[in-house]
């Protein structure tokens, strides 16, 4: 049961609370709900509401008082579903299949070590691309990310997006390991999405602070509320409960 009270804490999902796109661990769970007994807590992930609860749990609009699928597009208060928004109005189809034409083209010409499949997941609020591909495994994930270390492989591929669709609306960013995120600049997650669509939804009931973790935002990333206190999550701290 949440605790009363004016303030929430805010967590991102992957790389937070847990590896990228694995289960919460148990000591991780716990730690939440006992914090829930003094504040209230929530969630954000860039995922659909299906691979959050794969990661939190099919109970995880009941053990948290907010629940944030795809940066905030998707909106749950209170274990009900308050608000939706998708990207295809805002920048219509014609605009959303030349960008994954482009970026089948572009991942097509890049040589690694291994391509596995689903190098592209259409969601309500962006594009995710994997360069790799999501079905890839753990240790496959790894070896790319290690690997697009040393030759900024994302990075480019960003650098190339901005250019090619400059002016067209759309943000392009690096998510968590192994893939990058595009979107429109309505959508974005470098602004914060809940800040833009669903701070109403914190706001309602009379929130006064809100402290959010995370570990995949750079600091010109993020532009906060002033009631909003962004805490970066270091190495070695991430998914281990040692928030």
């Amino acid at each position: 049961m949440a605790a009363p009270g004016p303030a929430l804490c805010l967590f991102d999902v992957d790389g937070t609370l847990t590896a990228p796109r694995q289960k919460i661990t148990k000591d991780m769970d716990c730690f939440l709900q006992k914090l829930r007994q003094k504040i209230k807590i929530g969630v954000v992930g860039g995922s659909d509401f299906e691979k959050v609860q794969e990661q939190l749990g099919d109970d995880v609009i009941k053990k948290y008082d907010y629940v944030f699928p795809e940066n905030g597009l998707v909106a749950y208060r209170d274990g009900k579903l308050l608000c939706k928004q998708n990207i295809q109005g805002h920048l219509g189809e014609a605009l959303i299949q030349d960008l994954i034409n482009y970026c089948l083209s572009y991942i097509a010409k890049i040589k690694l070590p291994k391509k596995r499949g689903t190098f592209i997941e259409f969601r309500n609020g962006m594009l995710n691309v994997s360069p790799i591909g999501r079905s890839c495994s753990q240790e496959e994930r790894i070896e790319f990310y290690e690997l697009d270390q040393k030759e900024n492989i994302r990075q480019k591929f960003v650098e190339d997006l901005r250019k090619e669709f400059a002016g067209k609306g759309l943000t392009f960013s690096i998510a968590d390991v192994g893939n990058l995120i595009s979107g429109s600049s309505a959508f974005s997650k470098t602004s914060l999405n809940i800040r833009k669509f669903t701070v109403h939804v914190l706001l309602k009931p009379g929130l006064e602070n809100f402290e959010h973790y995370f570990t995949s935002m750079r600091p010109d990333q993020l532009r906060c509320l002033p009631r909003w206190l962004g805490q970066e999550v270091l190495p070695g701290t991430r998914g281990e409960g040692r928030l």
